[in-house]
Formats: C-alpha cells, sequence, structure tokens
C-alpha cells in the first residue's frame, strides 16, 4: 500500500493506491511524472508524507527524506534507461551490486527466462525493441521492490510494441501483488490494465474511480472535458416531471426531453453530455423533426477505423457506422441533416 500527501511545484495531490495497476491520467502538464519523481526520491516535495508499506520515505514536517536506493521503488522510464554499453545481462545484474554472487546471478537467470530475453548477451541496441522494453521492467523488477512506478513508455509506440508493452504489463499485475502507479496519456491503457484511475489537472486530483465509471460519470465539465468527451452543451432545466419520470431541457438553439433529474430545481444550469456514437442522423428528407430531433447543417464528415464521425454547426459530433452513412451516399450533397438525442442517453454534470 502506497499513501502519497505532497505539494511541489505545484501538484498538490493526496491519494492511495493498493496492489495493481492505478493510472494516472491527464495531459503532458497535469504533474503526473512529478508525483512518479517525488515518491522515487528523485524529487523532494515542499510539503506532505509518503507512505510505503508503513514506512516512511518523506515527511516535510520531521524532515525524513530517504534517498531513492533506499525506497524500494522500481521505476521504467519513458526512455527504457538501459545502460547502452552493457549487454542485457550485465543491465540487470548492475542493481543487485550489494548481493551474494549466488543470489545475483540466481535473480538474473529467472528474470530473463520469466520475460524470454533469450539475447541477454547483446547490448540493447543489438536487440529488437520488444526485448529492450522487457529487459526494461525486468530491471526494475529485480530488487524485489514494494512499489513499480511507470512513466508512460507506452507513449509514441506503433501497434504492435504496444500491445507487447500491454501484454508484459498484464502479466506483472496478475503475476504480483505490488502496487503499480502508470502514468498515462491514452484511455485505452487506462482501460486495459488499470483497477483505478486518478483523472489529473494542472496538478490536481479532478475525479477518481474504476476507468469505466470515471469515463461514463464524469463530475463536471472539466473532468469530461479531459477524457475527450464531446457534445458538451450549457442548457437550463425548464421542466421536471417525476411522474412521467422526464425532465425538459433547453440549450441554446433547441429543447430536449431527458430522463428525471432528482435533485435538480427547474431553473438550475447544467452542462448537457451526450456521446457522439449514441446520436441518430440522417439526412433531412423535409419531415417535421420529432421529439430530441435537432435540424443541424453537415459541416464534415471524417472516416475513423470503425466509424464515420460527422461534425455539424453547433458544436454537435455524431458517429455513426459506415454501413449506415454508405446508405446515405445518394443524399451526399444534402447538408441539412436530422441528428436525434435519445433521452436515455444525455447526461447532466452540474452547473457551468
Amino acid at each position: 500500500m502506497i499513501q502519497v500527501r505532497l505539494a511541489a511545484h505545484g501538484v498538490d495531490v493526496e491519494f492511495q493506491a493498493a496492489s495493481g495497476v492505478t493510472a494516472l491520467f491527464g495531459p503532458a502538464d497535469a504533474g503526473k511524472s512529478l508525483i512518479l519523481d517525488a515518491i522515487a526520491g528523485f524529487v523532494t516535495p515542499e510539503s506532505g508524507r509518503i507512505i510505503l508499506d508503513d514506512e516512511i520515505l518523506f515527511d516535510g514536517a520531521s524532515r525524513v527524506n530517504l534517498p531513492p536506493r533506499r525506497r524500494h521503488c522500481g521505476y521504467v522510464s519513458r526512455h527504457w534507461a538501459l545502460f547502452p554499453h552493457m549487454s542485457l545481462h550485465d543491465n540487470l545484474l548492475f542493481p543487485l551490486a550489494g548481493l551474494a554472487r549466488l543470489e545475483r546471478h540466481r535473480r538474473v537467470k529467472e528474470m530473463l527466462e520469466r520475460f524470454a530475453l533469450h539475447d541477454a548477451a547483446r547490448r540493447p541496441h543489438e536487440v529488437s525493441p520488444a526485448e529492450r522494453l522487457r529487459a526494461t521492467v525486468a530491471r526494475a523488477l529485480i530488487g524485489e521492490p514494494k512499489l513499480l512506478l511507470v512513466d508512460e513508455p507506452a507513449a509514441g509506440l506503433d501497434m504492435g510494441l504496444r500491445a507487447e508493452w500491454h501484454r508484459v504489463l498484464r502479466t506483472v499485475r496478475d503475476e504480483t501483488s505490488l502496487p503499480v502507479l502508470l502514468a498515462a496519456r491514452d484511455l485505452d491503457t487506462c482501460f486495459e490494465l488499470a483497477g483505478n484511475m486518478l483523472l489529473l489537472d494542472a496538478g490536481r486530483i479532478l475525479q477518481s474511480g474504476p476507468p469505466r465509471k470515471v469515463i461514463d460519470q464524469p463530475i463536471g465539465v472539466e473532468a469530461a472535458r479531459l477524457l475527450g468527451i464531446r457534445n458538451l452543451f450549457p442548457a437550463e432545466i425548464v421542466a421536471l416531471d417525476p411522474g412521467r419520470n422526464t425532465s425538459r431541457l433547453r440549450l441554446e438553439n433547441f429543447e430536449l426531453t431527458g430522463p428525471y433529474l432528482p435533485g435538480r430545481l427547474r431553473g438550475d444550469r447544467v452542462w448537457l453530455c451526450v456521446e457522439p456514437g449514441q446520436l441518430h442522423a440522417a439526412p433531412h428528407d423535409g419531415a417535421k423533426p420529432s421529439m430530441n430531433q435537432v435540424a443541424a447543417r453537415l459541416e464534415r464528415a471524417s472516416e475513423m477505423p470503425r466509424a464515420v464521425r460527422l461534425e455539424f454547426a453547433g458544436g454537435i459530433v455524431a458517429e455513426v457506422a459506415r454501413p449506415e452513412f454508405e446508405a446515405h451516399k445518394d443524399n451526399a450533397d444534402n447538408k441539412e441533416w436530422l441528428v436525434e438525442f435519445p433521452p436515455h442517453a444525455l447526461r447532466v454534470l452540474g452547473c457551468p
């Protein structure tokens, strides 16, 4: 168990993490790397306390500040920092200098087998990227740390190498009881690996919880924007009907019927959110729009791997399956569309 409360260089956070992967998710300047560096002992916080398995690593009040070598933290940097002049075997041997010779070689042999490093006599530049990645993780684990810190090593990787990285860390997660703190900038990595995530922005934690819950239930518009959620609209609640389990929401240019909103009052200002994939869109056939259908002008259609993204005037974004979009090719010149907002898909996020 790692318990962290620290303030340093604009970062002010408090959290704890048990075994399994906890993802620190946020943009490039959110403070993810600084948090990892403070835990590892590479950065000294201005205040706070860091405790790992009941051992105090840092305490600003009592001036405890253990050096990195005594913190029992394994670290995987984004640059896969292996010594280039050493073989993979010697890279793994290096952190074990204080152990007896037989124990050192036992651990190295075990790690070479565990991470399938069959070219261990070669130097890092002489082996494949996948082997370098596995060697980096093996070296971080060979000292039998109590905590593994991982700083975005998947950033910029091609699809094959990213899949290999996910496989390696998933194995570490499943075969050990280590807490793993993983800095990440993409949601796919969080969903693939993490049981819990901390949503960070400008050095503070906006929200925490399982990745699925965080993205399905962002606590506010800031969190939703960080998660890349489109279709965020300021709205006013103009009607609430608990008997029919409905509400009525007024946006800038139209009104929508949504689910009943317990705890809200008529006149409340809120943010309305709906996922692009939950909107229905089709060329306008001239008929009068039905409930929750909005006339919108199509400005751009963009190909995605499995769908087509449609961007409309007013900031409305829909994603439709490619066969569905292809079915409307006869209306390719028609820029006037109807976009339907299903009531069950509407979410209210809180006050602007």
